[in-house]
């Protein structure tokens, strides 16, 4: 009997999600993908909290909003109470703004997933991860408390700072990474790569390099620019002719892949993607992915780890070389099938059943 079986057979757990359901990111594309597989495990659940951080509207995630309704699950909002086997709090983040987590939570074992880094490069503090911690710890009556990181470079900075933290005692750390499930068939490549160059992401500043980095990485010798998620760049009136820069929900993701052939991401250095949600997407895509070494980490050779200064030459080099182009997206897939859902069903499985085994 596999250990899926056994946990499905010996017992029908009680999950409760408890989400910000508002995040416009790669948080809700994970809860939803991961919503189709952890119903295979038990009795699931969907709390929303009203954050600060999104004000009173109630304006869901579209990609969320789709699984729950495919999935016939309602969204329970502000429960006072939530009871559960195990409860799953996605990106505590999200309380950074609050006086309280405004709801009781009663659990076997409870998983803060930690999708933003707990520190940011040079040491700072990614976000009030002491007050974020601490309003859910006095919110919740748990036989234990787990944080569960969502990459190995999320897990060094949970880990750092717990190093440092009065509170660490209190939670314990997953072996497992708690990865994002991403797409694993990848596209094939366009036959004769062109200077086609582009990017996307949420609009906020750090996402962004600076502007020195994108005029290197989107020159005006390039056949085009495409920067999808341009607001802040739109709003503070960057000009450059040689870009189309579009707002965030401006065309589709699928629209944008059909404009480039190279996706080259870099982010402000005071900011560090902790998983790279959007780099997964372009690799399935069939794109050769650009970007710096503690991002291209996460995916091994699928993508070409390097400096903005550096793209120039490494895209020319492979419009040159279509064989190198073609071979460096064959690369994908092996990466990409490591966070499949089958992957993050295993890992489920293998962390539900040694809590099931810790508490009994």
């Amino acid at each position: 009997m596999s250990v899926f079986d056994a946990i499905t057979r010996s017992a029908f757990p009680k999950i409760a999600y408890v989400i910000e359901p508002r995040f416009s990111g790669g948080t809700s594309a994970a809860v939803a993908a991961e919503l189709r597989v952890a119903v295979e495990f038990g009795i699931v659940e969907v709390h929303a909290v009203t954050s600060k951080t999104f004000g009173e509207n109630q304006n869901v995630a579209p990609v969320l909003r789709r699984v729950l309704d495919e999935l016939r699950i309602p969204l329970v909002w502000d429960a006072p109470r939530i009871s559960a086997d195990f409860v799953i709090l996605h990106n505590p983040a999200f309380l950074k703004f609050q006086d309280a987590l405004n709801t009781k939570i009663f659990a076997r074992s409870l998983i803060v997933v930690t999708h933003e880094n707990f520190l940011r490069p040079g040491g700072a503090e990614g976000f009030d991860v002491l007050a974020c911690l601490s309003r859910i710890e006095e919110a919740t009556l748990a036989l234990r408390k787990y944080l569960a990181p969502i990459s190995p470079y999320n897990r060094k900075t949970v880990k750092e700072w717990l190093a440092m933290s009065r509170i660490a005692r209190q939670w314990a750390v997953l072996d497992a990474d708690w990865f994002n499930i991403c797409q694993t068939e990848v596209q094939s490549p366009c036959e004769k790569p062109e200077d086609r160059r582009g990017r996307h992401s949420r609009p906020g500043f750090e996402k962004f390099p600076s502007i020195d980095d994108l005029d290197s990485c989107f020159p005006k010798h390039a056949k085009s620019n495409v920067i999808l998620g341009a607001d802040a760049l739109l709003n503070a009136k960057v000009l450059r002719a040689h870009w189309k820069m579009l707002p965030f929900d401006g065309i589709s993701v699928d629209e944008f892949f059909s404009m480039i052939d190279f996706y080259v991401y870099f982010t402000a250095p005071t900011w560090q993607e902790s998983f790279g949600r959007a780099i997964a997407e372009a690799l399935a895509a069939g794109k050769v992915v650009l970007s710096n070494p503690e991002t291209a980490a996460t995916f091994g050779d699928a993508v070409v780890s390097c400096h903005p200064g550096d793209v120039d030459q490494i895209i020319s080099d492979l419009i040159a070389k279509p064989d190198r182009y073609h071979e460096q997206v064959t690369r994908s897939k092996t990466s990409l099938a490591q966070y499949s859902a089958a992957s993050f069903r295993t890992m489920l499985a293998s962390v539900l059943t040694a809590q099931s085994e810790v508490l009994r």
